[in-house]
Parts: structure tokens; C-alpha cells; sequence
């Protein structure tokens, strides 16, 4: 397996599965409802702007490995379209998963020595440094998210 393959790997367990931390995306997620992950605990961002925020790197990088220019704010990634219903919860999380396996797939094309190049620009380092920081903050997130849902089934109780 070569390294983008690897990468590529590493993205999917993160979102479904069969990394070594047992947490994921996925399994995470699939019993919440749209007002559990709209519920605000504290001052946290709920579970469903993670989830978009997430999202949004994804879906930023996909369009750079799709040829397309790098258009994206940090400021954005917290703009949450509106969850107000199961249906919106359901788009959103359909959304996160099909997004995140074109980028899955797009990484695996990409040829090995494209990894060192910069992406786009020489200010944001190499392609590895972005899709290795897209994973991690992946698993940052998800780890914020199981401590939230932790959290609103203390209050449920």
C-alpha cells in the first residue's frame, strides 16, 4: 500500500471504522437525533456544527484535488446550515460521509511524489501536511463530540 493509499485508509476509519482509537464518525453519530445534535451543552458547539466543521475542510480540499481553486475562510466552517428537522440532520450527515469517501478517493489517485508539492500555495505546506491535518482535526473533533454526547446523556438521566 503506498502512502497516498494510506492516507486514504486512515480517513475512512476516522469516519467509518477500524482505526485504532475504536471511535468513529459513524458508529458516533448514527443514534443521535436532530434535536440532540443541535442541543447546546455549555458554551460547546453542538454536535452537528462539529460535524459541519468537520465537513467543511473536506469539502474544501476535495475541490483543490478536483483542479479547482483553494476558496475557503476558516471563518466558514462554523456556518451550520440550519438542522431544524430529522431530514436536515440526515442531508447533513449523508452529505459528511459521501464527501468524505470522494476525497478518500481522490487521495488515492493522487500520484506519491504530488504529497511533497505545495498545496496551492507554499504558505499552506505540502498536500501530506493538509490531508494529515484534515485527519487529524477529524479525530480532534470526534473526540469533542463523544465527550458532548457523553454529556447529554448525563442530562437526559
Amino acid at each position: 500500500m503506498n502512502l497516498p493509499q494510506q492516507l486514504a485508509k486512515h480517513l475512512r476509519e476516522a469516519y467509518t471504522g477500524g482505526n485504532w482509537t475504536s471511535v468513529n464518525l459513524k458508529a458516533t453519530l448514527a443514534d443521535l437525533t436532530w434535536q440532540q445534535a443541535t442541543t447546546q451543552v455549555y458554551s460547546f458547539n453542538t454536535i452537528a456544527t462539529l460535524v459541519y466543521h468537520i465537513h467543511y475542510y473536506i469539502i474544501v480540499a476535495t475541490k483543490v484535488l478536483q483542479g479547482q481553486p483553494l476558496n475557503s475562510k476558516d471563518e466558514y466552517s462554523f456556518d451550520t446550515p440550519p438542522v431544524l428537522s430529522q431530514a436536515d440532520w440526515e442531508t447533513l450527515l449523508n452529505k459528511t460521509f459521501t464527501e468524505a469517501e470522494t476525497f478518500a478517493s481522490l487521495i488515492e489517485q493522487l500520484p506519491e511524489a504530488q504529497l511533497w508539492e505545495y498545496f496551492t500555495d507554499e504558505k499552506y505546506g505540502n498536500y501530506y501536511r493538509n490531508i494529515q491535518g484534515i485527519i487529524e482535526h477529524a479525530h480532534y473533533h470526534l473526540g469533542q463530540i463523544v465527550l458532548i454526547k457523553k454529556l447529554l446523556h448525563q442530562q437526559a438521566s
